[in-house]
């Protein structure tokens, strides 16, 4: 079984589109006997990712800062709730039990803990596959800045190339577990 770190929004946006994929995407880990490892809410699409998970059978791990238990209230109904103390120790606790990290659709917080993971994997720290999920072109505009900033020579192409992007949940599973089967 690997573990799938997924950084995605407490809330569901406006697209009712979000809400299905993180379902798709929950069942889907279940299904291929994953394990998935996120952020402990129990609202918007971190709630229905995790809820997607559990009712396929499957483990969900989630990891909160003690200060944020009552602001993205809490998902008590995992098969683990882990407190840390911050949130520095939170993403160091969420990438240490995850073999690779897939991106939904979320605001600020979610793409601060994607480019943290990614950046670390650049910089050696793990070979973890990443992936983006980019349901409804939510994540084209930024997948096109990453091939501007290799255009203009502040990214290097084979950094680039190494974020997979799908638009379908499993077609996103499929490339990131042929990435860990490599790595095996």
């Amino acid at each position: 079984m690997s573990r799938f770190c997924v950084y995605l929004g407490s809330r569901e946006g406006h697209d009712p589109q979000f809400l299905e994929a993180a379902r798709q995407l929950g069942a889907e880990l279940a299904k291929r006997g994953h394990g998935l490892v996120y952020g402990g809410a129990r609202i918007g699409l971190m709630g229905s990712l995790a809820d997607a998970v559990m009712a396929g059978g499957g483990e969900a791990i989630g990891v909160m800062p003690d200060h944020l238990v009552e602001r993205e209230q809490a998902h008590h109904g995992l098969s683990e709730l882990v407190r840390v103390r911050n949130m520095h120790e939170r993403k160091a606790s969420m990438a240490a039990h995850a073999d690779a990290f897939i991106v939904l659709p979320g605001g600020i917080g979610t793409l601060e803990e994607f480019f943290e993971a990614w950046t670390w994997h650049y910089l050696g720290l793990h070979d973890k596959p990443i992936g983006v999920l980019d349901t409804a072109g939510f994540y084209a505009p930024l997948l096109a800045f990453l091939d501007n900033t290799v255009e203009h020579g502040f990214l290097n192409g084979r950094t680039r190339a190494e974020l997979i992007d799908a638009t379908k949940p499993a077609e996103l599973l499929d490339a990131l577990e042929s990435r860990i089967a490599k790595q095996s």
